[in-house]
């Protein structure tokens, strides 16, 4: 065979060769898979069959004189080396570039002969568009398999978990009712708040990921205290603490802006999570701690980096792939061992997302585990916030840590130091009088209860005792034992106050300010003396079912406030237009019979009085998604109070409107 010219098909060079054409022919024309024909050197398209030409969507004539690599996806000028003879080069999975500019996928298989002195490269290729098909459904079967295992897992789990309150509920209303003494009987409702608290945790998680996978989930964005914040975080989780006897430590980066801008209640939800779990996966007496850092600050934006970090069971690497997906767990002995809906982490990971950062695990296991977010947050207001310590002169301040956790006295070092106040620290009661014996009298003390060589009462009493220029010594002691149980002898050794643990930044500087001469107060925390005494106003609640009229009823009862109670409504409506100047609030349940909520808050505002368009009207609903809330604030009420009621929170509302 020969080449007559360019874009001319190989022909025979002789009559030899005329049978072994023929053999060719009826190969090239029979075959069901695309074949073509290339110089081995300039790596033109020399010939092609049929197949091949419908594969690339072009007539023969179109595709020869082309160089191979414009219809393979990647290209490459060297993905076909001159090899030996009759030697494999290529067999692998490609795309195949349609004229069209569309790719399909095939299996390429490449061989080079010699004919006549000539390198070509025989080159074959199957489209495998349908088997590319089938296993993408296969893949989506599978998939979808392991989401229906993984979800009749979680609602297994869910029954277990929501069975377990349950129990411990009404197994305790039965010893309660049955209970001679007091003591038995108040033992019991402390079991059926906790189990009852466990059991509106679980309904919240399950409400969260129900409205993230509806696409409802919405962030709130408000000013907030970054300190206060994490405040109420601890005083959630402490408890759970000191059950298990844990070294809980905390550390906030003094460079925290202290106002920040964020979903507050949604970022205290993600670090309870981890903290929960932390506990939860760390034996007693094991470490468990918590830090909160800067990362990044560019004018009004920030980036806040929150790590938990624990001495706990670890998370294995096959594991860490999962724990972030809806309903799954670690493994289900962990599950059956620790408890959990397996839902915290990935409602934690989707509200991360949300404020457009990122979320994190590092661990082995047997090792704990640190598990970390970060988050861009805008910066506030802080100038409410900036007059603290501003009437002490710190640099005239010595302080004496001492705590045989370095990184708490160093805490206490770092933030002291950045007021300009001088701190010393220590970790035995003995390092501690060597400094007082040798350094320039110290103004305040920090001593931890429980040290090495000695307890803090000791120590307390040692250095008291002590000879100095200084007329007072300030001791003030730290520990996570509740005050209540070391108070009495602590101030009979001297301790002038008491510090919880963790220690946080605003209460080591208000209690300073405090013993020398200062009192500091934030702006939003002013003491006021409320009585909730509501004599002589009147309510109108709007309830259709019994035991929730019983309950509103019985949580006021103290504040002296009068409930009238309609059942439905119509009735509600029909109450308030007989007398609508009897009626200082109205609390409105939504999903009553005859009438619902919405309409009866629209037919009051629609009445042609005065009192009609001003009074107070509050949905008491257990109705508790975004909108929800917006669908009452469009009927015309002025607020919203989730079931179940919150006593704190239904008091100062009657304090704000009554």
């Amino acid at each position: 065979m020969k080449k007559d010219s360019k874009n001319e098909p190989l022909v025979i060079d002789s009559a030899a060769n005329y049978e072994a054409f023929e053999y060719f022919e009826l190969f090239w024309s029979s075959v069901e898979c695309g074949v073509s024909v290339i110089d081995a050197e300039t790596r033109e398209i020399i010939d092609i069959n049929q197949i091949a030409a419908e594969m690339f969507g072009a007539e023969r004539e179109e595709i020869i004189g082309h160089r191979c690599h414009k219809f393979l996806c990647p290209s490459n000028e060297h993905e076909c080396p001159i090899m030996d003879h009759d030697q494999t080069i290529d067999r692998s999975e490609r795309k195949l570039v349609r004229v069209d500019g569309t790719t399909i996928p095939i299996i390429k298989s490449v061989k080079k002969y010699l004919l006549n002195g000539r390198a070509i490269l025989m080159e074959s290729f199957v489209d495998i568009s349908s088997l590319k098909e089938a296993e993408e459904k296969l893949r989506a079967l599978e998939i979808a398999e392991r989401a229906n295992s993984a979800k009749t897992d979680y609602l297994s789990n869910m029954s277990h978990e929501m069975r377990t309150p349950m129990n411990a509920i009404i197994g305790m209303t039965a010893i309660g009712k049955t209970a001679d003494d007091t003591e038995r009987k108040d033992y019991a409702l402390k079991k059926i708040e906790d189990a009852s608290t466990h059991l509106l945790g679980i309904i919240n998680d399950v409400l969260d990921m129900a409205k993230i996978e509806a696409g409802k989930f919405e962030l709130s964005l408000e000013e907030f205290s970054f300190e206060k914040m994490l405040q109420r975080v601890v005083s959630v989780v402490s408890f759970r603490v000191d059950e298990k006897k844990q070294d809980f430590t905390l550390f906030i980066d003094k460079n925290i802006p202290p106002v920040l801008i964020g979903d507050d209640q949604r970022l205290a939800q993600i670090i309870t999570n981890l903290l929960s779990n932390a506990i939860k996966f760390t034996p007693n007496e094991g470490v468990v701690r918590l830090d909160a850092r800067l990362l990044d600050k560019e004018g009004d934006d920030c980036t806040i980096l929150i790590e938990v970090t624990d001495s706990g069971i670890g998370v294995s690497s096959i594991q860490q792939e999962r724990i972030f997906h809806s309903y799954q767990q670690a493994e289900k002995d962990t599950t059956r061992k620790y408890g959990g809906t397996g839902l915290g982490l990935s409602i934690s990971k989707n509200i991360v997302e949300m404020m457009g950062g990122a979320i994190w695990v590092e661990s082995e296991l047997g090792k704990g585990a640190t598990f970390a977010f970060s988050v861009p947050m805008k910066i506030g207001d802080s100038k409410k916030l900036e007059d603290m310590a501003r009437a002490v002169n710190w640099k005239d301040i010595r302080i004496l840590a001492v705590d045989d956790d370095t990184g708490i006295s160093g805490y206490i070092k770092n933030f002291v130091e950045g007021y300009g106040a001088i701190c010393d620290t220590a970790v035995c009661g003995r390092d501690a009088l060597n400094l007082v014996r040798h350094n320039p009298p110290y103004d305040i003390f920090f001593i931890d209860l429980k040290l090495s060589d000695t307890d803090g009462f000791d120590l307390t009493r040692q250095l008291k005792a002590e000879k100095t220029e200084r007329v007072k010594k300030v001791v003030i002691m730290l520990s996570s034992i509740d005050w209540q149980d070391i108070e009495e002898r602590a101030k009979e050794v001297g301790v002038d106050s008491f510090l919880p643990k963790p220690l946080f930044p605003s209460v080591i500087e208000e209690i300073v300010n405090g013993f020398l001469g200062v009192v500091q107060q934030h702006i939003d925390e002013t003491v006021e003396i409320i009585e909730d005494d509501f004599k002589g106003k009147h309510i109108l609640l709007a309830e259709d079912i019994e035991i929730n009229r019983e309950i509103v009823l019985s949580l006021l009862e103290s504040t002296s406030v009068e409930i009238d109670c309609a059942l439905d409504g119509l009735e509600a409506v029909r109450m308030f237009k007989e007398a609508p100047g009897k009626y200082d609030m109205i609390l409105m349940d939504i999903q009553m019979p005859y009438m619902n909520g919405f309409e009866a808050t629209r037919e009051i505002r629609m009445m042609d009085n005065a009192k009609a368009k001003e009074i107070p009207i509050f949905a008491m609903t257990a109705d508790v998604f975004k909108e929800d809330v917006d669908r009452c604030m469009i009927a015309g009420m002025n607020g919203h109070i989730g079931k179940p009621v919150i006593m704190e929170e239904l008091l100062d509302i009657l304090r704000r409107y009554l």
